[in-house]
């Protein structure tokens, strides 16, 4: 199964710095963003039987966070409701099994963009972004060897 403990470890870990960690920073959901991911136009969702793009996640509850964790991904979805308008934090990395997570993205979704269809469709774009680089990465590495 997954080391909880460790993949709330690090979800401390980076939350603590999160510039650090994300050093191209932490991106806003705004037009622009879903511009890049092709949001702006209905759109069935895209992971479906045939994509590649494990959509099942176990899912832990906290009071501060919902967590969200399958063989590939653990995403934390913060919601912030200490803000005006409340915002959503969204923390995504590669779960690297009894390895710590490797964080690669995060985002924040506030006002208008803070719905869960918006942010829901925009996770989905971003964990398929991520699974196809790694795909990707790990051709060329076995190129290497």
């Amino acid at each position: 199964m997954y080391n909880i403990d460790l993949i709330e470890e690090s979800y401390k870990k980076y939350t603590k710095d999160l510039n650090y960690w994300l050093p191209e920073g932490i991106s806003f959901v705004d037009l622009k963003l879903l511009n890049q991911f092709d949001l702006l136009h209905f759109q069935p969702l895209r992971a479906q039987k045939d994509s590649p793009l494990k959509i099942f996640f176990q899912i832990i509850e906290s009071p501060e966070k919902i967590t969200l964790i399958n063989e590939e991904f653990v995403v934390w979805i913060i919601p912030q409701h200490h803000h005006d308008p409340a915002e959503t934090y969204i923390l995504i990395a590669l779960n690297r099994n009894d390895e710590e997570p490797h964080i690669e993205s995060a985002f924040i979704a506030s006002g208008i963009y803070n719905t869960s269809p918006l942010v829901l469709r925009l996770l989905e774009n971003v964990l398929l972004e991520i699974h196809e680089t790694e795909i990707y990465l790990s051709k060329l590495e076995n190129q290497v060897n």
